[in-house]
């Protein structure tokens, strides 16, 4: 599942220390071969997938957005740290189940295919959790609730971007990754604006942007085909072999272990940027927090665009020009130059040019990283649900850690009670700029 942006303990799911891709020559030499290319996928396969992969942002990033906020508020005014919690548990349940899922899928066997199955009942579980959440009397029944729709959406959009694992050849990865990017950038947009108009009412508040994406995601199990997986050989899943699923040899997969650092780092460095934002803006405006909400919104606004315009740009040049390392070097140069603009201005002209050379970076870095990732995944045809699960590890344990780090990152050097901003922006630029020269060591995609 998701969070996306989502989505065991650290120790099961992050490798274990990368070797030289020279110790084992056999191993490389395997990962290097090109596989036969698969056939191009219709237009209407892409479409179909961006307006999904937008209905199921829509249905459950517009909760986290606004309306958990609203029903926080309702149940427990005057505490705002139960949303706090409340996204915590969801996303730790997700990261844990993540992997199961993914094996599942990938051992499916039915009429429908292996995929669509998830998606039919991640939806039934998304809306009824929807439901639930409107009508929680307590903190704790939505907690349940938000736990439920991050399950449910979860396996919804899991599901689709194994689909693309599954479909898409190379020459397609980048211009799908850009295009869906770009969906998941604006369709929280789309949710907020839609959701203020429901706020005197929860129910309304939940499944209106839910229905948007319970029509989108039908449209694309019910117009995309997939072939028939009864045929398929049936492997016998016992409790151990699950478990051992959640981890995995480095050494014999490199490419995709350094992958997985890269974005690792990537996100952890993103995270310690988003975290503090606002107190950061704050602070080199020289106002209080609430001060700075008209312009954190107009900078998320203008940011989409940028985002935007990162992954299109990149993800279509990536597939036209045949080359991922060095857009994905490129972007976390650029969003290395933006945090450090950010971390030595005192202006808000220089802070804002800052966040939007960020936003650029962004999009740039993580619409051609979803194409390399699909590059170099291991066992596309039997464990790809497993490996985008294992994947899934290296944003949401960053976004678990990070904040954590941020926090005792600003104590260093402190005096007069200001926060060392300028330090943690720093470590950020540095994270986000080794995360991309990390992808250089793949060796078999360009």
């Amino acid at each position: 599942m998701s969070n996306p942006t989502s989505d065991e303990p650290v120790v099961a799911a992050m490798p274990a220390p990368l070797p030289a891709p020279t110790v084992h020559p056999e191993a490389v030499a395997d990962e290097a071969r090109t596989p036969p290319e698969l056939p191009k996928v219709g237009a209407g396969y892409i479409w179909f997938m961006v307006l999904a992969q937008f209905g199921v942002f829509m249905a459950f990033i517009t909760p986290i957005a606004i309306s958990l906020a609203i029903r926080v508020q309702s149940i427990a005014p005057g505490h705002a740290e139960y949303l706090g919690y409340i996204t915590g548990a969801g996303a730790l349940f997700v990261m844990l189940s993540a992997p199961f899922m993914g094996v599942w899928s990938d051992r499916t066997r039915s009429r429908l295919g292996r995929r669509r199955p998830f998606m039919i009942g991640g939806m039934v579980v998304g809306v009824v959790s929807l439901v639930w959440m409107a009508a929680a009397p307590s903190v704790l029944l939505l907690g349940v609730g938000w736990v439920l729709a991050q399950w449910g959406w979860g396996t919804v959009l899991s599901n689709l971007q194994i689909s693309t694992a599954d479909r898409l050849p190379e020459s397609q990865r980048g211009k799908v990754g850009g295009l869906t990017g770009f969906a998941t950038q604006i369709a929280p947009v789309f949710g907020v604006v839609i959701a203020q108009f429901f706020t005197a009412n929860a129910l309304l508040l939940f499944l209106v942007p839910g229905a948007v994406g319970v029509v989108l995601v039908t449209l694309f199990v019910t117009l995309v085909h997939e072939d028939d997986s009864r045929g398929l050989p049936k492997e016998q899943l016992t409790v151990g072999r699950l478990l051992r699923k959640y981890v995995y040899n480095p050494a014999q997969f490199p490419d995709f272990s350094w992958n997985w650092l890269g974005r690792f780092l990537f996100y952890f460095g993103l995270t310690l940027n988003t975290t503090f934002t606002a107190f950061f803006f704050a602070e080199r405006m020289g106002v209080t927090v609430d001060k700075v909400a008209g312009v954190i919104a107009a900078l998320g606004g203008i940011g989409v665009l940028a985002t935007t315009a990162g992954a299109l740009g990149g993800g279509f040049l990536s597939d036209r020009l045949r080359r991922r390392r060095v857009f994905l070097v490129l972007g976390g140069a650029v969003m290395a130059a933006g945090m450090t603009t950010m971390a030595l201005s005192n202006s808000l002209p220089l802070l804002i040019a800052g966040s939007l050379v960020v936003s650029l970076g962004i999009g740039l870095f993580a619409a051609v990283d979803q194409a390399l990732l699909l590059d170099v995944l291991p066992e596309k045809d039997t464990d790809a649900g497993r490996f985008m699960g294992i994947t899934g590890f290296a944003t949401s344990i960053p976004q678990a850690v990070a904040p954590l780090a941020a926090s005792a990152i600003l104590l260093i050097g402190v005096t007069g009670g200001q926060k060392n901003y300028t330090l943690l922006f720093l470590i950020a630029a540095a994270l986000v700029l080794l995360g991309g020269l990390v992808i250089l060591r793949i060796r078999s995609v360009r």
